[in-house]
């Protein structure tokens, strides 16, 4: 409601200190209308609209038209594109190692005869399609034959002799689980993302009833076979010499004393040596800075975050050095750029700073540097843009409103700038964590499908299977292949045995050898 006249100030400086304050409040809520339009029509990708295509809301939104080039322009300007082997064109081959299954379709042999004698085969020719056999699914019989000895039988003793084999090992005691069945459960769920709800129909269209609950069992009961596994790599993400940590959401229903619609959180930390990453999931219903606290207690290393409040704690920690993530900074005047109204700043800082700070790290990894030669060409290539940019956030912080996306992104980078540039005279520090929320992602993509946990001990399932099975993939393992691995092997393995050779990143795809399944037709007497 407007004000009365009244109640306006006389001061005529007032005043204008007034509007001016208004003026910024309408721009920040020019802001977040078009922020909320683009979240609502336009793309997700932070590479932003393709050059040329009209803009969905135009000028009156505050985009930008495109600007016209001259022809003198057009002559000196250039593109520069990344060098890359171009794939042939048509179909790519089908897998060697797929199995194969021949149909010969050959001519009548009363065609072939010419000129009275047969003729002579002079080649072949070849289509290859691919094929596909739904799940199929098999009853695994255990036979144990009984032995009994007739002389104590005929002598009618109390005890007679009866020897039988011992009863084979089982994942999961009392219950029609084998290593095969829960890793492909498993993998439907952590990898395709599908609920159980959605399996249990899956099964009911093969004639296999399986409840929802069953099979959420079998996940909670096959996540405490592999925890001698996941204790191992939260070790070796520990002895790292340096941890990138990330969090995210995740509801959990019957979490104690919350409510189900409150947010917990699963924690990830990745680590391990730049060859064998190492990945370590943990779930907890806080996202208060004890968590890391905890996990991290004792560490000597680097600690490369996001701007979250929760890691200033950590990174004050004795031992421990912290660096930020230059993708969060980056993002942030991404932002802007999608909402700039013709200043163009947020766009020149990601032309003149971003681009080329990453372009450096491109060629770091096409030249597969490792961390001292990386070093040298950071400071060499990396430190003086960086001299430029802080320079320029030092100018412009001082003309750009911090109510406005710009402003923000200006001070984001500012306030993490020590932490933002550590990167640059440490070859062994990645410049954002990228790689450790590339491995949460497949998480949060399930999560839209599943939704929820039911249970705290769910949500403790989950987040030790998808940090186990991140780390496989991370390491060229199909997952799949490697839960069946090592379900089998856990069968016949000991608790004092060495499960430190089962870790994923120690392993190759050639190393996962999987016994054969051969099956024979029912036996009509059961």
């Amino acid at each position: 409601m407007a004000p009365e006249l009244s109640a306006l100030p006389n001061d005529i400086d007032e005043l204008k200190q007034r509007i001016v304050s208004l003026y910024l409040q309408i721009d920040g809520l020019k802001e977040t209308v078009l922020v909320l339009q683009r979240l609502h029509f336009g793309p997700k990708s932070e590479r932003g609209p393709v050059p040329g295509q009209g803009e969905l809301f135009g000028q009156e939104a505050g985009i930008e038209e495109v600007r016209t080039v001259s022809p003198e322009e057009a002559a000196t300007y250039r593109i520069p594109v990344r060098s890359h082997n171009r794939r042939p064109p048509g179909r790519k081959a089908l897998p060697r190692e797929l199995p194969e299954l021949k149909i010969l379709h050959d001519v009548p042999e009363a065609e072939r005869m010419c000129c009275e004698r047969p003729m002579k085969c002079i080649g072949e020719e070849r289509l290859e399609q691919l094929g596909v056999i739904p799940p199929q699914f098999y009853r695994l019989v255990h036979v144990r034959p009984k032995y009994g000895c007739g002389v104590c039988e005929g002598e009618k003793t109390e005890a007679p002799v009866i020897r039988i084999a011992p009863a084979p090992e089982q994942l999961i005691p009392k219950s029609i689980v084998t290593p095969e069945l829960l890793s492909w459960v498993l993998t439907a769920k952590c990898v395709d993302g599908l609920p159980f709800y959605r399996l249990e129909k899956m099964l009911h269209r093969y004639g296999v009833e399986i409840s929802r609950e069953t099979m959420c069992d079998w996940m909670q009961q096959g996540a405490r076979r592999l925890l001698p596994l996941v204790g191992l790599l939260r070790q070796e993400v520990l002895r790292s010499e340096v941890i990138q940590a990330d969090e995210t959401t995740v509801q959990v229903l019957g979490e104690p004393s919350r409510s189900p619609t409150s947010k917990c959180y699963l924690w990830a930390y990745r680590g391990g040596r730049a060859e064998q990453p190492v990945l370590y999931f943990e779930y907890s219903p806080s996202r208060g800075a004890e968590v890391p606290l905890k996990f991290l207690n004792g560490y000597q290393g680097v600690l490369q975050t996001d701007g979250y409040d929760g890691y200033e704690e950590v990174g004050k920690q004795p031992g421990i050095v912290h660096a930020a993530s230059m993708a969060h900074a980056r993002r942030k005047f991404v932002d802007a750029a999608k909402v700039a109204k013709g200043n163009g700043l947020a766009d020149y800082a990601l032309r003149e700073f971003f681009r080329p700070l990453y372009a450096i790290e491109a060629q770091a990894r096409e030249l597969k540097l490792g961390a001292e030669a990386r070093t040298e060409l950071r400071i060499a290539q990396a430190k003086p843009i960086l001299v430029k940019f802080k320079s320029w956030l030092d100018e412009k912080v001082l003309q750009t409103p911090p109510s406005l996306r710009l402003g923000k992104a200006i001070s984001y980078a500012r306030n993490l700038w020590p932490k933002l540039t550590r990167y640059a005279e440490d070859g062994r520090i990645e410049i954002d964590t990228n790689l450790l929320e590339n491995a949460i992602r497949p998480f949060c993509v399930g999560r839209r499908a599943w939704l929820f946990h039911d249970s705290p001990e769910g949500a403790k399932a989950s987040a030790t299977l998808h940090g186990l099975i991140q780390t496989a993939k991370v390491a060229g393992l199909e997952p799949y292949h490697y839960l069946r691995f090592v379900f089998t092997k856990l069968l016949t393995m000991k608790p004092d045995d060495e499960f430190a050779a089962l870790l994923p990143h120690r392993l190759k795809p050639q190393d996962i050898v999987l016994p054969p399944i051969q099956l024979h037709a029912p036996d009509p007497g059961g």
